[in-house]
Formats: C-alpha cells, structure tokens, sequence
C-alpha cells in the first residue's frame, strides 16, 4: 500500500515537472498565430457609437490616423504635371496614353478611355489594377478579359464613362524601375520598392495610393468628366486599393471592390500572411484598429463588395465581422441600403460572369443614372 501511494505521487509529482518545463504542451490546441496574436497589444475590435454626431468625431479622428499610418507621404503635386504621349481612334472610344510626374521621383503611366460623342459631362471610372505577380501587366488589364469576363476599359466606355487606369509601382511600365533600378523586376523590385519606403519612414501601400489620388486629381479636372459622379473599382489589389481609397478621398462617390474585403486580424488567424505581397502591410495599424474602422469611413456612400467564401485572400468570418461591425454605422445615416457585401458560397479568388454584371448594374444606377 505505502508502495503503491508513493509511486502515484511519484508520477504526478513527475508529470508537473514536465509540463512546467514544457508549457507549450499545454497549449498544444493554440497555434502559432494565436499565440502570436495572445501576446500581441491590439486594438479592441472597432464598435459604431450611438449617434451620427458621435461618429463624425470619430470619422475625423480615424482618418487622421490612417493618413498618419501611411507615413511621411510627400504632398501631391497641386496641379499634376501630365503629358499626353499619343491619342487613337478605337471605333467606341478614344484612347489617350499619358503619364505624370508624382513628384517623388517617379513617372506614372495611365490610360484614358473617352466615349465618343459626349453631350454632356460624362460619369467617370478609376479603374485599379490587380497584382497576381503578373507584374508586366499593370494598366494593361483594363484591355483583358482575363480577370474579368470581358475586358473592363472598352466594356465602361462603351455603356459612357469615362476610364482612367494607371501602372501602380513595379507594375506595368514601372516594372524594373524601383530604387534597385533595372535589373530588379517583379517580386524582388517590389521588396526595394518597400525597403526603400520604409527607410524614408512611409510605406509602399501608401505610395501606392498616392499615385491613386494624383490620378484620381487629373481625371476630375478633365473636362469630358462630372466630377460629381466618379466611381472606382477593381480586382484583389485593385480591390483594396479601391476600398482605401474611398475611406481617404470623399470625391469617389461609390465603388464595387472585388476579392479582397480582408479583415486583417483573421487574416493572421488562419495563418494567410502569405497571400498577400509586402506592399500590401501598413505598420502599426493593428494597435489602432481592423479593417472595419477603414471601410467604416465610406458612409454613407453606396459601396457593393463581392467576394467567394473560398478566397483565401478574404477569410469569410473575417468578412461577416466587417459586415456586422459597418451596417451599424451607415445606419446612422438612414443609409442602410447603400452598405452591400455579397459573400458567394464555394466561389475562390475570381471574378464570376454574375459579379461583372452586378459592377456593371451597379455603376450604371449609382453614377450613369444621376445627373
């Protein structure tokens, strides 16, 4: 008996010691990034105060943040110094190339869709590139029916906007032209890209949407445009750019982003770092706030969001916490109806037959039918 009790102590007394020399066997259900995140000082989740006139404060202070987040971002040029390099006759529509000084060492390409035939000021569309490592491609997307079902730029001009694209950093006719010059393309010129930025104290993501804003600035003084009525759009990269943009620049009256609503904390959750390049992390942001805070500051614009519950870009509980923490706060504008976020079941990262038509019936109501 005394054998017996000594050798049941023996063990329990030996199983502690174990497990206090090996406390991660005791988290054995945890994964890394849970654990990662547990030892991590984040915002507490972002909640819609109780009244409109409590969020217009918060509106303003959010923002501020999220310009203060990008970094040391140089001004934009007043006026943009642009230079049509040719103009073509495309039977719909008029195609002019371009490009503009940024003012930070960079010259960014674009093109310009014009509908013919104008007789009035026209409803315009930014249109923003996907990534995809498909780096040599850029603005040139706007004439594929690769990732949408037919190409986009002719597709808009056709039906009377007004179409402006431009090659965001590393893509397009910037591929190769990064701090690490030539030689340095696609994924490694990205990291220069980023590398640089950060050392300047500003981030890539930022420049990114810089380059949006100038353009976004050079179509609403176009004279063909209404700048009341100008929407954007886009695909993954294109998508978030498309949906930053609208929480930074109240001029984009609406926009339809497509695959790429991501909800940064699930996102870690499900161990998707990986699915999106270094251009794509902003410093800091998540000791401020998720992404919900950022969509937040579209309201009360109309905004459609389409994305597959199978995107791994998008995890989906991370998109239903967006969608349950936004309606609340266009709700305080009596704008419920202007917030759509539709989640497809089984569907990944691609742009479905169904989606284009909805961006296409979307655009047309929000900015075609509004004089």
């Amino acid at each position: 008996m005394g054998c017996w009790f000594l050798n049941k102590y023996t063990l329990l007394f030996a199983s502690l010691l174990y497990c206090a020399a090996n406390p991660l066997m005791a988290q054995s259900n945890q994964t890394e990034a849970a654990r990662w995140l547990a030892k991590a000082e984040l915002a507490p989740p972002f909640h819609a105060p109780a009244s409109r006139k409590q969020w217009e404060t918060q509106r303003k202070q959010v923002r501020a943040q999220l310009w203060q987040l990008l970094g040391k971002l140089p001004p934009r040029p007043k006026t943009p110094a642009v230079e049509t390099l040719s103009r073509e006759d495309r039977g719909g529509y008029v195609l002019e190339k371009f490009q503009f000084d940024n003012g930070a060492g960079s010259a960014v390409p674009g093109y310009l869709l014009l509908p013919k035939n104008l007789r009035s000021k026209a409803p315009a569309i930014l249109y923003c590139h996907w990534h995809g490592g498909e780096y040599e491609l850029g603005k040139e997307e706007l004439f594929q029916a690769k990732h949408t079902p037919e190409a986009p730029g002719p597709a808009f001009a056709k039906r009377g906007f007004v179409v402006l694209g431009v090659d965001a950093y590393c893509f397009g006719e910037r591929n190769g032209r990064g701090p690490g010059g030539p030689s340095e393309k696609g994924s490694g010129g990205e990291m220069s890209a980023s590398k640089f930025n950060l050392w300047v104290g500003r981030t890539l993501w930022g420049m990114i949407l810089r380059d949006d804003l100038i353009a976004l600035d050079y179509l609403a003084t176009r004279s063909e445009v209404d700048p009341r009525r100008i929407g954007v759009t886009g695909m993954s990269m294109g998508a978030t750019r498309a949906w930053w943009l609208m929480a930074l620049d109240e001029r984009l009256k609406t926009g339809v982003p497509i695959c790429c609503l991501t909800r940064y904390r699930n996102l870690i959750e499900h161990e998707l770092l990986k699915a999106h390049g270094i251009y794509y992390f902003v410093p800091n942001l998540l000791n401020h706030f998720d992404t919900e805070a950022i969509v937040a500051l579209i309201a009360p614009r109309p905004v459609l969001f389409l994305d597959g519950d199978q995107d791994a870009t998008s995890p989906a509980d991370g998109i239903h916490s967006i969608e349950a923490a936004v309606r609340p706060v266009f709700q305080l504008y009596g704008a419920k109806a202007a917030f759509q976020s539709v989640v497809y079941a089984g569907q990944g990262h691609t742009y479905t037959p169904e989606m284009w038509a909805r961006t296409l019936e979307w655009m047309d109501e929000r900015l075609a039918g509004v004089k």
